[in-house]
């Protein structure tokens, strides 16, 4: 079969790939993603393929310098030969949503709850890498819309003095999946918290970061995959599979380790990295 049909500038297909090695939510933890790229270097096999399953920042002590690791390690990835910019994906979590309506908190209609709300989310991580901070935009939130435009805008702009950011944030895909080989005909899907599924895939909108249902409760095939992998559970379980589920989230950020796996082409994890 090809690979399913999709919006490429909302869901990446990584093309042939020999295996793929999955990151969990990083949640800012930019030491422990060091050390994963590094173990991930030298078990790298030509035909690999890399994604980050989301929530890069928030959270931990280091967004920024999260997001810095990620650009670094895919250059060095696709600089390799034979790779392609294609063949590495970098997925939208929930943290990297709500930063998107933060930088446009002026048009909510209640600013104040919403941003109080992100703050328990975790954004405040996001907020302090980038040299702001929530008693500022508390303030302006409830000072009205140009106050609260003016504080946005000041966020926009300390983002673009750290270099690849903006383009990296504004890049991101809801989902990835494999296009099969001819040894496997079932591809994968990658998604950050979830999907509800008995939505397809061009109409699941913000189930991939609010799922609606129980990821652990899926017990059939969704559509043709073969399995659907997570990077990000509030549970922090850490590595656990279902018949057609993957999930990998150990607490980064919150205390716990960070995970990443390597699948082959039909699904089976082949190997194991945590910081």
């Amino acid at each position: 079969m090809s690979h399913p049909l999709v919006d490429t500038d909302k869901i990446s297909v990584l093309h042939h790939p020999r295996r793929v090695w999955a990151v969990a939510s990083v949640h800012g933890e930019a030491d422990k993603l060091a050390y994963l790229h590094r173990e991930i270097a030298h078990r790298y096999h030509a035909g690999d393929r890399l994604v980050y399953l989301g929530n890069i920042i928030g959270r931990g002590g280091n967004s920024a310098g999260a997001i810095d690791e990620v650009l670094a390690f895919r250059r060095a990835v696709i600089g390799t030969q034979g790779m392609f910019a294609g063949d590495v994906a970098i997925l939208r979590g929930a943290q990297e949503e709500m930063w998107q309506k933060l930088l446009q908190l002026q048009l909510a209609l209640n600013p104040v709850e919403v941003l109080t709300w992100m703050l328990d989310q975790g954004v405040d991580a996001t907020l302090t890498a980038y040299g702001g901070n929530a008693a500022d935009g508390l303030a302006a939130a409830r000072s009205g819309a140009p106050a609260c435009a003016r504080w946005t805008a000041s966020l926009r702009d300390a983002v673009h003095t750290h270099s690849g950011h903006s383009q990296m944030l504004s890049a991101l895909r809801r989902a990835a999946v494999t296009e099969p080989c001819e040894s496997n005909g079932s591809p994968l899907l990658f998604v950050n918290a979830g999907l509800d599924v008995s939505r397809p895939l061009a109409t699941q909108k913000d189930s991939y970061w609010w799922p609606s249902a129980g990821f652990d409760c899926i017990s059939q095939p969704y559509g043709d995959f073969a399995r659907i992998v997570r990077g990000y559970d509030k549970c922090a379980a850490g590595l656990t599979e279902g018949l057609y589920t993957v999930s990998l989230d150990a607490g980064a950020g919150r205390g716990g380790t960070l995970l990443a796996v390597c699948l082959d082409a039909a699904g089976a994890v082949v190997d194991t990295l945590e910081a």
